[in-house]
């Protein structure tokens, strides 16, 4: 059965049990368990599984008859265990110019990049590059003295105190100006921490594109090179990647005078937070790979799923009931739609510039839903669609829709 402990402090090390057998078998496990840190990054080389065909598949009758009638604009990928379930597209890639998604369409992820940077830190740590206890000062030189107290573990956990890029003056005027790396570091230099580091929970883009600069630093590779050679090309997510790519959906928005596309992404002030584009299929080869063992060791998956949120956030209510993980949350989603769903998740959503997505995983059953909308409004209808999904597949009502 699986579970998720409830907190895990600053460092989990924690043993899997019931997870670590769903997700590696006995004899892989211990393969990992013992291999040196300097060959773990050999040891995952060859991760990609086999992948099946990218074609149209509907054998799931319901949620395909709900989205005929719908105005989703997207796509949506159902599977079960390494069976696709569900594959199917919406709409266009591009309205103004008459282009149609295709099941090879890429799309935008926005903050489902971020579970990448927490595997990316995971990783280095698991080949002993880095511990998630460093110091943030360790690794970002010259460094606040107010940053003292910052672990890389806060930034991953949403509790380093650092403020949001959104929660920042000048806000909007950043948002459309490109940035590097390190001048977004420098701008994070120049903000008092909001709260100690671990006391509260807080959600922090900035605290991600810091990770990302520690990546960096720690690996000697540009951020976006050290994802594609350590995660993407060894899973063969060859249509995954940062920023702006070929076969690029573009983002659109409703508006009283209609559709309107979202030209502006400028995804480089996000690079760590939100900047990275897939396909379903790149993202059902990334689920399988990283729920599955073979892309972090038993222990740094741990760390990955457990919640970090301090108890006073749970019992303050600012945690909203879910665990927050590294770059991914667990929490029963499917209870914001009616009938409800009660069912742990993990999973992440994203939104930034004319796209809205969500990822999500029961593991019980080992069902990935995996839902991308190039339409930035429909919040609500990309949740409701993988809560269908899911519920089909599981056996349970449909929800019918959102309770208010």
């Amino acid at each position: 059965m699986f579970t998720v402990p409830k907190t895990a402090g600053g460092h989990p090390r924690l043993v899997l049990g019931g997870l670590a057998a769903l997700v590696v078998g006995g004899s892989a496990l211990a393969a990992v368990v013992t291999a040196r840190p300097e060959s773990l990054h050999a040891a995952f080389a060859s991760a990609a599984a086999p992948r099946p065909p990218v074609q149209v598949v509907e054998d799931l009758p319901l949620l395909a008859e709900r989205l005929r009638d719908s105005r989703f604009m997207g796509g949506v990928l159902v599977a079960q265990g390494d069976r696709v379930l569900f594959r199917q597209i919406y709409g266009k890639a591009d309205y103004q110019n008459d282009i149609p998604l295709t099941l090879e369409t890429r799309f935008r992820l926005a903050s489902v990049s971020k579970q990448f940077t927490a595997a990316a830190i995971l990783k280095l740590q698991d080949e002993g590059v880095l511990d998630v206890r460093d110091p943030v000062c360790k690794w970002i030189q010259p460094c606040p003295e107010a940053w003292a107290p910052v672990r890389i573990h806060h930034l991953l956990s949403h509790t380093s105190g650092i403020p949001d890029l959104m929660a920042r003056p000048g806000w909007g005027a950043r948002r459309i100006t490109p940035a590097t790396l390190d001048q977004l570091t420098e701008d994070s230099k120049l903000y008092r921490l909001q709260f100690v580091p671990g006391t509260k929970v807080r959600y922090d883009n900035a605290a991600f594109n810091l990770a990302a600069a520690i990546v960096e630093k720690a690996s000697g590779k540009p951020y976006e090179v050290y994802l594609r050679e350590a995660l993407f090309k060894p899973l063969g997510m060859t249509e995954t990647g940062l920023g702006d790519a070929s076969n690029l959906a573009r983002g659109y928005a409703n508006f009283p005078g209609g559709l309107a596309a979202q030209d502006n992404a400028n995804v480089s002030i996000v690079i760590g937070a939100g900047a990275a584009y897939s396909t379903l299929d790149d993202m059902l080869a990334w689920q399988r790979a990283l729920h599955h063992g073979r892309v972090l060791t038993p222990d740094g998956y741990a760390q990955m799923v457990a919640d970090h949120a301090p108890a006073e956030a749970h019992e303050r209510g600012r945690a909203k009931d879910r665990l927050w993980g590294y770059g991914l949350f667990t929490d029963a989603i499917g209870r914001r739609v009616s009938p409800s769903l009660e069912d742990r998740q993990v999973f992440h959503t994203g939104s930034w510039s004319g796209f809205r997505n969500l990822v999500t995983w029961q593991p019980e059953s080992d069902v990935t839903v995996i839902v991308l909308s190039n339409n930035y409004h429909q919040r609500d209808q990309v949740l409701l669609i993988a809560q269908q999904a899911m519920a089909e597949v599981l056996g349970r009502p449909i929800p019918t829709g959102m309770k208010r």
